[in-house]
Protein backbone atom coordinates (compact mmCIF):
# COMPACT_ATOMS: atom_id res chain seq x y z
CA UNK A 1 0.00 0.00 0.00
CA UNK A 2 2.85 2.47 0.75
CA UNK A 3 4.46 3.41 -2.34
CA UNK A 4 7.10 6.35 -2.29
CA UNK A 5 7.47 7.53 -6.33
CA UNK A 6 10.58 9.53 -7.17
CA UNK A 7 10.73 11.92 -10.07
CA UNK A 8 13.08 14.06 -11.56
CA UNK A 9 16.56 12.85 -12.46
CA UNK A 10 18.27 12.80 -15.27
CA UNK A 11 20.92 14.05 -16.91
CA UNK A 12 22.94 17.56 -15.98
CA UNK A 13 26.05 19.64 -16.79
CA UNK A 14 28.15 20.08 -14.44
CA UNK A 15 27.23 23.45 -11.99
CA UNK A 16 23.64 22.90 -12.99
CA UNK A 17 20.45 22.23 -11.12
CA UNK A 18 17.78 19.64 -10.33
CA UNK A 19 14.79 19.31 -8.40
CA UNK A 20 13.68 15.55 -7.13
CA UNK A 21 10.27 14.92 -6.12
CA UNK A 22 9.03 12.32 -3.84
CA UNK A 23 5.49 11.77 -4.26
CA UNK A 24 4.28 9.48 -0.54
CA UNK A 25 0.88 7.91 -0.14
CA UNK A 26 -0.27 4.56 1.49
CA UNK A 27 0.47 6.17 4.97
CA UNK A 28 0.41 9.47 7.13
CA UNK A 29 3.05 11.69 5.48
CA UNK A 30 2.55 14.43 7.69
CA UNK A 31 3.97 12.71 11.03
CA UNK A 32 6.51 10.56 9.14
CA UNK A 33 10.12 11.70 8.76
CA UNK A 34 11.51 11.69 4.85
CA UNK A 35 14.58 11.61 3.95
CA UNK A 36 16.73 11.01 0.86
CA UNK A 37 19.84 8.96 0.17
CA UNK A 38 21.97 8.34 -2.55
CA UNK A 39 24.17 5.70 -3.75
CA UNK A 40 26.74 5.94 -6.49
CA UNK A 41 28.01 2.89 -8.67
CA UNK A 42 30.15 0.93 -6.38
CA UNK A 43 29.77 2.49 -3.64
CA UNK A 44 27.53 2.55 0.05
CA UNK A 45 24.34 4.15 0.26
CA UNK A 46 24.24 7.70 2.14
CA UNK A 47 22.31 10.26 3.39
CA UNK A 48 21.97 13.50 2.01
CA UNK A 49 19.31 14.84 4.72
CA UNK A 50 16.45 14.07 6.15
CA UNK A 51 13.28 16.41 7.41
CA UNK A 52 11.08 15.45 10.64
CA UNK A 53 7.36 16.31 11.64
CA UNK A 54 8.62 19.76 12.80
CA UNK A 55 10.60 20.70 9.79
CA UNK A 56 13.66 20.30 11.86
CA UNK A 57 16.08 19.40 8.68
CA UNK A 58 19.76 17.65 9.19
CA UNK A 59 22.48 17.59 6.29
CA UNK A 60 25.24 15.31 5.48
CA UNK A 61 28.10 17.68 5.87
CA UNK A 62 28.93 16.82 2.27
CA UNK A 63 26.20 18.80 1.28
CA UNK A 64 27.79 21.92 1.83
CA UNK A 65 24.94 24.08 0.95
CA UNK A 66 24.40 22.77 -2.42
CA UNK A 67 21.25 20.63 -1.19
CA UNK A 68 18.36 21.89 0.39
CA UNK A 69 15.55 19.54 1.68
CA UNK A 70 11.83 20.47 1.50
CA UNK A 71 8.44 19.02 2.20
CA UNK A 72 4.92 19.56 1.31
CA UNK A 73 2.11 17.58 3.59
CA UNK A 74 -0.82 18.79 1.57
CA UNK A 75 0.41 17.54 -1.55
CA UNK A 76 2.53 14.56 0.55
CA UNK A 77 5.26 15.45 -1.38
CA UNK A 78 9.33 16.09 -0.10
CA UNK A 79 12.14 17.56 -2.58
CA UNK A 80 15.16 17.85 -2.94
CA UNK A 81 16.62 21.05 -4.70
CA UNK A 82 20.40 20.72 -6.17
CA UNK A 83 22.35 23.00 -7.35
CA UNK A 84 25.91 23.15 -8.10
CA UNK A 85 25.77 19.46 -9.39
CA UNK A 86 29.36 18.07 -9.64
CA UNK A 87 30.60 14.43 -11.49
CA UNK A 88 30.83 13.24 -8.43
CA UNK A 89 27.14 14.45 -7.33
CA UNK A 90 25.97 11.21 -10.19
CA UNK A 91 23.75 8.45 -8.16
CA UNK A 92 20.98 7.24 -7.48
CA UNK A 93 18.91 8.98 -5.53
CA UNK A 94 16.59 7.31 -3.36
CA UNK A 95 13.51 9.11 -0.78
CA UNK A 96 12.99 6.96 2.23
CA UNK A 97 10.04 7.29 4.85
CA UNK A 98 10.03 6.33 8.43
CA UNK A 99 6.70 6.28 9.52
CA UNK A 100 5.98 7.69 13.30
CA UNK A 101 4.01 4.71 14.79
CA UNK A 102 4.92 1.60 13.44
CA UNK A 103 8.65 2.80 13.02
CA UNK A 104 8.44 1.30 9.75
CA UNK A 105 10.88 1.83 7.46
CA UNK A 106 10.10 2.41 2.90
CA UNK A 107 11.99 3.33 -0.28
CA UNK A 108 11.31 5.08 -2.84
CA UNK A 109 12.37 3.35 -5.94
CA UNK A 110 15.26 6.04 -7.02
CA UNK A 111 16.09 7.98 -9.77
CA UNK A 112 18.89 8.67 -11.61
CA UNK A 113 20.89 11.75 -11.40
CA UNK A 114 24.21 11.64 -14.31
CA UNK A 115 26.32 14.93 -13.79
CA UNK A 116 28.17 14.96 -16.77
CA UNK A 117 28.89 17.54 -20.32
Amino acid sequence: QVQLVESGGGLVQPGGSLRLSCAASGFTFSTSVMSWYRQAPGKERELIASINIGGSINYADFVKGRFTISRDNVKNTVYLQMNSLQSEDTAVYYCKANLRLSRMTYWGQGTLVTVSS
